[in-house]
């Protein structure tokens, strides 16, 4: 194996990062908060939860409640009574972001008391919007809260028709491979380690053309 400097790997991934929401960049740093949220968002999906933080804070402080919704979403990972409080806060500014995480932790023991009822209310809502992103994640959360039943019934008829609906607006197994995973991971406070889950819906991916899925399958089956 040949080994490199770590200099010359650090310099395209330096490089790399200046290209990240370049687009953004100038008017995030002449105060708008909107390119500020876009930035951070966009660093978000790269991975690069520093400088999302650093430029969600920053519009969150000029009053942008999907920064809000940013944090709320980054802060589910350490502490969630705050992300709640937060996720809360953003919902009522009007950010949709904001449902999808408030939604989430309302189902989380860890958050506080569970508001199942209210979770799903606010999920369903979120779903009628096809044109935006949300409903995507919506559609999701809703497929596995079905498939968990938790508080619940269990009902993997309705999980199908959310997860059908989720992949539809993403792509062929998505929604039931991210299901399989978080069945497979758990999730503290909401969802249980479930190998046979996780293997049903790893199957179901890969029988809707999820190649992740089919891969997922038979390692989990071999374990």
């Amino acid at each position: 194996m040949i080994k490199r400097c770590g200099l010359l790997l650090l310099l395209p991934l330096l490089a790399h990062a200046d290209e990240i929401g370049s687009q953004y960049k100038a008017q995030a740093e002449a105060g708008d908060k909107r390119a500020q949220y876009y930035l951070a968002d966009t660093y978000f999906s790269s991975g690069d939860e520093a400088h999302a933080l650093y430029w969600a804070d920053k519009a969150a402080q000029s009053g942008d409640p999907d920064a809000v919704a940013l944090l709320a979403q980054m802060m589910m990972k350490t502490d969630l009574p705050n992300a709640r409080k937060l996720a809360e806060q953003a919902t009522l500014a009007g950010s949709t972001r904001g449902v999808i995480t408030l939604a989430h932790t309302l189902l989380n023991t860890q958050a506080g008391k569970t508001d199942y009822p209210r979770a799903l209310e606010l999920l369903k809502k979120a779903s009628e919007n096809s044109d935006s992103d949300t409903a995507v994640d919506a559609q999701m959360l809703l497929g596995l809260v079905y498939a968990n039943g938790g508080e619940m019934k269990e009902d993997d008829t309705q999980a199908t028709f959310w997860f059908k609906r989720s992949s539809a607006l993403s792509r062929s197994g998505y929604a039931e491979y991210w299901a399989a995973k978080i069945f497979e991971l758990g999730e503290p406070g909401f969802i249980l380690p479930n190998k046979q889950k996780a293997l049903n819906w790893y199957n179901v991916s890969c029988l809707e053309g999820n190649d992740e899925g089919c891969e997922d399958f038979d390692r989990l089956s071999g374990e």
